[in-house]
């Protein structure tokens, strides 16, 4: 039996449904772990399938695919290293989540997932059926391993089973999604799983963007006492090759880079740049447009967009109407002139003029109100999906959080759009990250260095130039306070007594409250969005449309 192990940890950026495209990145991986001299190379969660598959996993077609190419893989990979690789597996028409061990041609062993998560993003109750608790499996010549899949990790009892039935060391795949804050969650938890054990564990997760999740790595591994040894980047496709050496105390993974991470505001920019660029990537999108106005919130996505896609693929768009300020599109013009992507400026005053006109024999005697301003958005939403479908471009639209929880937006108006780089950030954290940016490039970005943000956009009062003189905080409370109460509000679950014992006035409470609630419709009709927080609004919160509570606190 040899003293040392080397294991080959595939960081890899699977996509959803693309199963060849997936099969040959884990044949890529093997090879790579070939050469490296590995024993064993260890792919994420469900790699095969991509993740999160939602419910295309209970297709029968698409399960029978999976094994299909899993064999396949097999076959190819006989000669060399173990290949661990996450995919759907049925047997006696009940369907698990597996970690299959593929050796000699064939697959040697699987390791079925006991606990299914059924929070937040996971609906893995209604997909999966549970898997017995299994024992290890083990590498020719090397240690005995065992195989938690992701959420088996986060509780004592898979490890420990599988550690008292001879696993020396752990090996968690995994597809666990980027929320901020949540590293040092996971990395808790599997410190404790160490400590219970005593064995040496690599924790192995995917990147890559899927719908409004980001999968962000940051795969590590730890020794006896919880002691890191290894630590991979957030974000970037990379592999890990990590030796382990087999001591009198047992198997001990030799020390190697440990990456520093940015900070929480670094990291939430990232994953929106990540997001966009993979949503654009697996959907076959290589180009966006969207709707400049000279605001903050359309300024920012323009440059996560030129920083996901490269400025030469981001066509931004100017709707001026009478209300349209000089300042206004004075501003955009620096944007443009900082990030050098294209520009078009495309009038609404014929077409609401042309509206008005139609409309004018119905809201005769009428007072002008909200009706007239939406009128306007939708005209822009209008001419923004007409150049899109003609130029084959993605409509990104610009909401943030704030914004999307007051229902402070117009559906089929600058709601229109294929995706929402900021659909989970509050408006006075999109103030952040605009100072962030204008501060910092960092090499993942296509966009230009400097200043994208002029200082003059992120100072100004919001408005949405919908009448003279408007303001958002005509309208809404000052952002500082709504994101204030929206934050315990959505985020929190905090009740309206809540919110008045930190501070916030009730009757405005209770306005942003019911806000929050009627624009339910708003929110089932959006475009999905980059997931930065544990309460998105999608999978995260789940709240019906038609809803006569409204809480008496």
């Amino acid at each position: 039996m040899k003293d040392t192990f080397r294991l080959t940890m595939a960081q890899l950026n699977p996509t959803v449904g693309d199963i060849a495209g997936n099969g040959q990145k884990a044949r890529d991986a093997w090879a790579e772990g070939k050469k490296a001299g590995a024993d064993m190379v260890a792919l994420p969660e469900m790699f095969v399938a991509g993740y999160s598959t939602q419910d295309l996993v209970m297709k029968p077609a698409f399960q029978q695919a999976c094994m299909d190419e899993i064999d396949r893989i097999a076959q190819d990979c006989a000669d060399g290293p173990t290949l661990g690789i996450g995919g759907p597996y049925v047997e006696a028409d009940r369907l698990y989540n597996c970690y299959y061990i593929l050796r000699w041609g064939e697959v040697v062993a699987r390791q079925l997932k006991h606990f299914l998560p059924n929070y937040n993003v996971f609906d893995e109750v209604r997909q999966f059926n549970r898997g017995a608790i299994q024992g290890p499996y083990a590498i020719p010549d090397g240690p005995r391993i065992g195989s938690p899949i992701c959420e088996d990790a986060w509780y004592e009892d898979v490890a420990e089973a599988m550690v008292e039935s001879g696993a020396e060391i752990l090996v968690v795949p995994n597809g666990s999604p980027f929320r901020r804050e949540k590293f040092d969650v996971r990395m808790s938890r599997m410190v404790a799983r160490v400590i219970e054990n005593d064995v040496p564990l690599a924790y192995v997760n995917m990147v890559g963007g899927q719908d409004d999740q980001v999968y962000d790595g940051g795969s590590f591994v730890l020794n006896r006492g919880g002691k890191l040894a290894r630590q991979m980047p957030l974000f970037d496709e990379t592999y890990g090759h990590v030796d382990f050496a087999r001591t009198d105390a047992g198997w001990v993974a030799v020390e190697g880079t440990k990456v520093v991470f940015p900070d929480d505001l670094e990291q939430d920019y990232r994953a929106m740049v990540e997001s966009l660029r993979d949503y654009c990537r697996k959907t076959r999108f290589g180009k966006v447009l969207l709707g400049l106005s000279g605001g903050v919130d359309s300024a920012i996505v323009a440059t996560i967009a030129c920083d996901a896609l490269g400025t030469e693929n981001v066509r931004c768009v100017m709707l001026p109407s009478e209300y349209t300020s000089q300042a206004s599109l004075d501003d955009a013009q620096k944007v443009i002139d900082a990030l050098g992507c294209r520009y078009d400026t495309v009038s609404i005053a014929g077409p609401r003029a042309a509206v008005t006109e139609a409309l004018a024999p119905l809201f005769e005697g009428l007072e002008v109100d909200l009706t007239e301003e939406n009128i306007q958005s939708r005209l822009r939403g209008l001419l923004l999906m007409a150049m899109s479908n003609k130029f084959g471009s993605m409509l990104l639209t610009t909401g943030n959080k704030s914004e999307v929880a007051v229902g402070y937006a117009t559906i089929y108006g600058d709601m229109n759009g294929g995706y929402n780089p900021i659909k989970d950030m509050y408006k006075t954290r999109v103030f952040d990250a605009c100072r962030w940016r204008n501060a910092n490039h960092r090499p993942w970005m296509k966009g230009p260095e400097g200043e994208c943000i002029p200082v003059s956009i992120i100072d100004k009062p919001p408005s949405a130039e919908l009448r003279p003189d408007q303001r958002d905080d005509d309208s809404l409370p000052p952002y500082e306070i709504l994101d204030g109460i929206l934050r315990m509000l959505v985020d929190q679950e905090a009740s309206v007594a809540d919110c008045v014992a930190a501070g916030y006035d009730r009757d405005v409470v209770k306005k942003v409250e019911h806000l929050l609630y009627i624009s339910e419709y708003k929110r089932f009709q959006s475009a999905p969005g980059t997931r930065l927080s544990n309460r998105a609004f999608w999978l995260d919160r789940r709240y019906p449309i038609v809803n006569g509570f409204r809480d008496g606190g």
